[in-house]
């Protein structure tokens, strides 16, 4: 059996993110890609410093809810870039969300971005920086676009500590993919080691892992995007390894 509307509303109503609960969860569920933005949108700002009329970049903006959210929340403008999701789609999602004064959306890759060279006061980037970030050049080409002294925060699925040898009890949901998923300590060292920014918070979510199954325990129930796999990874694990690292950088 489903949830009613407001059984969805409690379900997607945590304490630790009172601005993401403001919003319709039929909307959020119906934007859904991967785990709850609104959560991972409000848990990052939570350690960044964004004021009213700063220019955002939200690289890897899926279905642009991430940016929706951002201009509603912090009277910022954001540039919604993503390549999966096209920007006419992406646009009337903004235009019925009454932010199109705010919200610019742009089809992009993450290697060809259209923007001028110091333009973005932060960049953010959501359940997206793993697929690309990783890449010992990439924080060069992707920080000249920030200006000096502008923040850059991720938020990537993570492990508590790094392995060379996957645990046991996680072979089985083990793709090449995930080695993508890393520890704080590795993003903090990955993004020092060129002096391009500082590191001010590399944290793993404690919540992280919960949260994520419980969302997608949430779709299961509304048989709406949900991923098996997941679930039984995420129950499997129980916080020992999996969960989300949250990282956030000065530019120098």
């Amino acid at each position: 059996m489903t949830y009613n509307k407001t059984e969805l509303a409690q379900g997607l109503s945590l304490p630790q993110y009172p601005r993401a609960a403001q919003y319709d969860p039929d909307w959020v569920l119906t934007n859904l890609m991967g785990p709850n933005a609104l959560w991972l949108t409000e848990a990052l700002t939570q350690q960044m410093k964004l004021q009213p009329g700063m220019r955002v970049l939200d690289l890897g903006c899926g279905k642009a809810i991430s940016s929706i959210f951002l201009a509603k929340e912090f009277g910022v403008q954001v540039w919604a870039t993503d390549l999966w999701i096209g920007a006419t789609e992406n646009w009337e999602r903004i235009v019925a969300a009454g932010v199109q004064d705010q919200v610019f959306p742009i089809h992009a890759e993450a290697h060809t971005l259209p923007f001028a060279e110091g333009f973005f006061d932060a960049a953010v980037s959501l359940d997206a920086y793993q697929y690309f970030g990783t890449d010992d050049l990439y924080l060069g080409y992707y920080s000249k676009f920030i200006r000096s002294g502008g923040e850059l925060g991720i938020i990537s699925p993570g492990v508590r500590q790094e392995f060379e040898v996957i645990p046991d009890h996680l072979a089985p949901y083990w793709g090449h993919e995930s080695w993508s998923y890393h520890s704080p300590q590795w993003w903090q060292q990955h993004w020092t080691k060129g002096r391009l920014v500082d590191v001010t918070s590399a944290e793993f979510l404690e919540e992280g892992w919960k949260e994520w199954l419980d969302w997608n325990l949430i779709c299961k129930r509304q048989d709406y995007g949900f991923y098996q796999p997941d679930i039984d990874m995420l129950e499997i694990d129980h916080g020992r390894h999996l969960g989300f690292t949250r990282v956030v950088a000065l530019k120098r």
